[in-house]
C-alpha cells in the first residue's frame, strides 16, 4: 500500500489507478443499462482479477455473456459461457528451425508472400506473432519495406526508428554526454526545416568551423565562431547560437528548455512522453520504450503482434516465432521491488507470464483454420545456442538453411539469391563473383593490382608534385600509393574526443612548438645566439598558444590529459632547441621551411629562398615539395645543415640507416632541396635528430649516394606502375598500415599471392632490403 500511495501522489490529477477506476465504475453501475446495455465478452481467454468485481456487478443490471476459447479461465464467471469450438486444421502444424532471429523474419515474409501469391490466403487472414516482439521488430521494419508487403505492427513501431525519434535521440545524447561538434552537427541537421530559430542562421554556418576540433565547451565554440566571423563577416549572425549552446551545456536539467529550442510536433510529443515516464537522466532508456502508431490498417494487412493480441483476435493462417526454451513460455523472474520472500508471486501476479504464454499458444492453435508454422532460432541474436521450447515436444522439426532456395522469394534481392542464373546477369553480382574466384587463385588478376599500361589515373598520380610522405608510400607500398593518391582513398579521422593523440599528431605537435619558438627568436636575438632562458621563454609562449588553439582545430584529449600531452611535447622540443650545435653569430636558423609550394603560396616570414621554386629528383620525373623541420644557414651561404626531427627513440643500428628501405627519405630530400635552391655550392649536412630517450644525432655521410639510390628506387617504382602493376609493400599487411582495411582480411591471401607478387616486383623488392 505504501508503494501504491507513493505512485498516486506522483500521478497527474486526471489519471487514476485501475483499482480506483474500477471502484468509481462500481459506484455508478446502476447507469449501465442506459450507457452500455448488454455486454458480450468475445474471445477473451483471461480477465484480470481487478475487473472481475465490476463484471459481476454488471451481471445484476444488464445481460453479460462470454464467448470464450476452450483454454480460457472462466471459473469465476457466473454468467452464461459459450465455448468456442477449436477449428480443424487441414494439416498438422509445421515446425521449423532457422539460423537466427533475422532468418526467422526472412522465412516469415517468404511464407506470407507464398500464401498470398498462391491465393491460399488474403493479407487480412495472415498473422505472425511471438510473446515479445522486441527481438524481431528492427528486422521486420527493415525487410518489410524491401518486400513491399503491407505489414501492420499492432504494438506500434519504436519511436527511435523514425526521424522524429532520432531528433529526440540526438538531443538526449547531447544533454547526457555533453557538448561536442559531432553531436551538435547531428542535432542541427536533424532539427533543420522545422521553422526553428536555428533555421535563420547563415546557410552552412557549420561549414566555417574547423571539422576536426572537438569543441567540448561553450568557450571553445565561442572562440571558433569568433575566428570564423573574422574570416567571413557574413557569419556574424552565428553568434545567436551561443545562448542555445549554453542551454545545452546545462545537461539533463535543461531538458525542457532544450526541447522547446529543437523539437516541434510529434518530436515534442515523444520527448514529453519520455520525460513523463522517467527522470531526464534516464532519457535513453525511456525513449527506447516509446512506440508510435503505424498508418497501416490491420483489416487489410498482414499483422505482426504479440501472442496475447493474436489470442484475442485470432487469424486463420499463423506463424509463431521464438519457440525457444527461454522465449516461449517465458520464465517468471523475481520482482525487484517486491521479491518472493516479501510477497508471493501468485498474489502479486494473478496471470504469470509462463502460464499466459502457454494459454495463448493453445488458443492461437485452436483458432487457426488455415495453416500453422511454429518457428524457432538455433542461435540468439548474440550468437549463443538456444534449445527447443517445451511446447514443441513430440513435434518433428525441419532445419532450414540460411542459403536455401525458397519456394517464394520475399524481395528482388531474395529472388536473385534463389536464381543464380538471373543473378549472373547483374553487373555488380558478376563482378563480386569474379572477385571471389580471383581471391582463391595464385596468379595475379585484375583484382590484385593489375590494370592497363599507362593508366590515366596512375599517370596523373605520378605526375603530381610529390611530398616526402607520398614518395615514401610510392616506394614502400605501390598499391597503397595508387589507392591514396590515384583513387583518393584515405583512413577516416577520429572525430570523437580521444584519450590520447596519435604518434603522427604528436610529432606535428612537437614540430609546431619548435617552429613557433624559433620564429620568436629570429631574427632578434637570433636562435643561435639566444640564451637558455630566452629559449625557454620562447618555448613557453609557444606552449601557451598551442594549448589554447589546437583544441579548436583537431580532436584533443580531455583538459588534464591534453595539458600533460603538451608538457611532454614541450620537454622534447626543449631538448631539440637546446641542442644547437652552433653558436656562431653568422648563422641564421629557420624551422618548418617550405619549398616547392604552388604558385599561390604566400610566405608570412622571411625565408632563405623563394618557397614556390620546384625541386626535382635527379634522373627522374618527380618534382618535390615539403617542409624542412630545421635549417641552419651561414650568412655567407658557405654551409647549410638540415635536421629532421624524430620524436621517438632511435632504432637498433640507427647509424647504418641510409634510406631504410624507403622509410627514411626526409634528410636526403631536404639536403637535395638545399643544393638546388641555395645559391652557389654550399657544404650540406643532413641529419636525423632523435629526441626520445637519450638524444641522438645521425649525419648522412654520403648525400650524393643516397640521392642516387632514391632516384633508382623511384624509377623502378614508376616503371612498375606505368606497366600496369601495383603490388602491396612489405608492411602492407601490418596492423600499423592505415590502408589495411582495403586488403583481404584473411592472411591466406598474402601467402597465396606472395610468390606472384615477388616475381612481378622483383626489381623494387631489392630496394626494400637496402639500409
Amino acid at each position: 500500500m505504501l508503494i501504491e500511495e507513493r505512485i498516486k501522489r506522483s500521478m497527474p490529477k486526471a489519471v487514476m489507478t485501475m483499482r480506483d477506476l474500477r471502484d468509481a465504475a462500481l459506484q455508478r453501475v446502476q447507469y449501465a443499462p442506459k450507457l452500455v446495455g448488454a455486454v458480450h465478452l468475445e474471445g477473451l481467454s483471461f480477465v484480470q482479477p481487478v475487473w472481475r468485481p465490476l463484471i459481476q456487478a454488471l451481471q445484476e443490471v444488464v445481460e453479460v455473456d462470454w464467448s470464450a476459447p476452450r483454454d480460457a479461465e472462466t471459473d469465476w464467471f457466473s454468467g452464461p459461457v459459450t465455448t468456442i469450438a477449436p477449428s480443424s486444421l487441414s494439416a498438422e502444424p509445421t515446425v521449423v528451425s532457422c539460423a537466427d532471429p533475422r532468418h526467422e523474419v526472412v522465412e516469415s515474409l517468404r511464407w506470407a508472400r507464398g500464401l498470398i501469391a498462391s491465393g491460399a490466403a488474403k493479407p487480412c487472414e495472415i498473422a505472425i506473432a511471438s510473446p515479445s516482439t522486441a527481438p524481431w521488430d528492427d528486422h521486420f521494419l527493415a525487410l518489410s519495406a524491401e518486400a513491399g508487403l503491407r505489414l501492420h505492427f499492432a504494438q506500434g513501431i519504436p519511436a527511435l526508428a523514425t526521424v522524429d525519434g532520432q531528433r529526440c535521440a540526438a538531443l538526449a545524447d547531447l544533454l547526457l554526454r555533453g557538448l561536442s561538434q559531432k553531436r551538435v552537427r547531428r542535432l542541427v541537421s536533424l532539427s533543420a526545416g522545422q521553422g526553428l530559430g536555428l533555421d535563420r542562421l547563415p546557410e552552412r554556418w557549420l561549414a566555417a568551423l574547423p571539422r576536426g576540433s572537438a569543441l567540448s565547451t561553450v568557450q571553445d565554440w565561442q572562440r571558433a565562431i569568433s575566428d570564423a566571423i573574422l574570416n567571413d563577416s557574413s557569419l556574424d549572425r552565428t553568434r545567436a547560437v551561443l545562448p542555445v549552446l549554453e542551454t545545452l551545456a546545462q545537461g539533463p536539467s535543461a531538458s525542457g528548455k532544450s526541447a522547446e529550442l529543437f523539437l516541434r510536433g510529434r518530436s515534442l510529443q515523444i520527448w514529453e512522453a519520455a520525460t513523463r515516464s522517467a527522470p531526464p537522466e534516464a532519457l535513453e532508456l525511456s525513449l527506447r520504450n516509446i512506440r508510435l502508431a503505424v498508418e497501416t490498417d490491420a483489416a487489410d494487412s498482414i499483422v505482426w503482434c504479440t501472442a496475447r493480441d493474436l489470442a484475442a483476435a485470432p487469424r486463420a493462417h499463423v506463424r509463431l516465432l521464438g519457440l525457444a526454451n527461454r522465449s516461449w513460455p517465458r520464465n517468471t523472474s523475481d520482482d525487484p521491488v517486491l521479491p518472493e520472500h516479501v510477497l508471493p508471486a501468485e498474489e502479486l501476479d494473478a496471470d504469470a507470464v509462463g502460464r499466459a504464454d502457454r494459454r495463448h499458444f493453445n488458443v492461437i492453435l485452436g483458432a487457426a483454420s488455415g495453416s500453422v508454422v511454429l518457428s524457432r532460432s538455433r542461435r540468439s541474436s548474440q550468437g549463443s545456442r538456444v534449445g527447443r521450447s517445451p511446447l514443441l515436444q513430440g513435434r518433428p522439426e525441419t532445419a532450414m538453411s540460411r542459403a536455401r532456395i525458397p519456394e517464394h522469394a520475399f524481395s528482388e534481392a531474395d529472388r536473385l539469391m534463389a536464381r543464380p542464373a538471373d543473378a549472373a546477369g547483374v553487373d555488380r553480382i558478376r563482378a563480386a563473383e569474379s572477385c571471389w574466384r580471383n581471391w582463391h587463385v595464385e596468379p595475379l588478376t585484375p583484382h590484385d593490382g593489375q590494370f592497363g599500361t599507362d593508366h590515366p589515373l596512375v599517370v596523373a598520380a605520378l605526375e603530381r608534385v610529390q611530398s616526402a610522405t607520398s614518395l615514401r608510400l610510392l616506394l614502400q607500398d605501390p598499391l597503397g600509393f595508387v589507392w591514396r593518391y590515384g583513387l583518393g582513398w584515405d583512413a577516416p579521422e577520429v572525430r570523437e574526443q580521444p584519450l590520447s593523440i596519435s604518434a603522427l599528431d604528436f610529432g606535428k605537435l612537437v614540430h609546431e612548438l619548435l617552429r613557433r619558438a624559433v620564429d620568436t627568436l629570429e631574427p632578434d636575438p637570433g636562435y643561435a645566439k639566444a640564451s637558455e632562458g630566452e629559449t625557454e621563454e620562447a618555448l613557453a609562449a609557444a606552449v601557451q598558444f598551442v594549448r589554447e588553439t589546437w583544441p579548436l582545430q583537431r580532436p584533443v584529449p580531455p583538459t588534464l590529459l591534453w595539458a600533460n600531452t603538451v608538457d611532454l611535447a614541450a620537454s622534447l622540443a626543449l631538448v631539440a632547441l637546446l641542442r644547437k650545435d652552433t653558436n656562431e653569430a653568422a648563422t641564421r636558423s629557420w624551422t618548418e621551411v617550405p619549398f616547392g609550394q604552388p604558385d599561390g603560396f604566400v610566405a608570412t616570414r622571411e625565408l632563405p629562398w623563394e618557397p614556390t621554386r620546384s625541386v626535382v629528383v635527379p634522373n627522374t620525373s618527380i618534382k618535390l615539395r615539403g617542409t624542412i623541420d630545421r635549417l641552419d644557414l651561414r650568412r655567407d651561404l658557405s654551409a647549410v645543415r638540415v635536421t629532421d626531427y624524430k620524436t621517438g627513440s632511435p632504432p637498433k643500428n640507427a647509424g647504418r640507416i641510409v634510406i631504410g628501405g624507403g622509410s627514411e627519405l626526409q634528410r636526403a630530400l631536404y639536403g637535395l632541396a638545399c643544393r638546388q635552391l641555395l645559391e652557389g655550392e654550399p657544404q650540406t649536412v643532413a641529419r636525423l635528430l632523435y629526441l626520445g630517450g637519450e638524444p641522438l644525432a645521425l649525419k648522412l655521410h654520403d648525400l650524393d649516394g643516397a640521392i642516387d639510390l632514391i632516384g633508382a628506387f623511384i624509377n623502378e617504382a614508376i616503371t612498375l606502375l606505368r606497366q600496369g602493376t601495383a603490388i602491396p609493400g612489405r608492411l602492407a599487411f601490418d596492423r600499423s598500415n592505415d590502408l589495411r582495411l582495403a586488403l583481404p582480411a584473411s592472411p591466406g591471401y598474402e601467402r597465396r599471392k606472395r610468390i606472384a607478387f615477388g616475381k612481378v616486383g622483383a626489381g623494387i623488392c631489392r630496394f626494400w632490403s637496402a639500409s
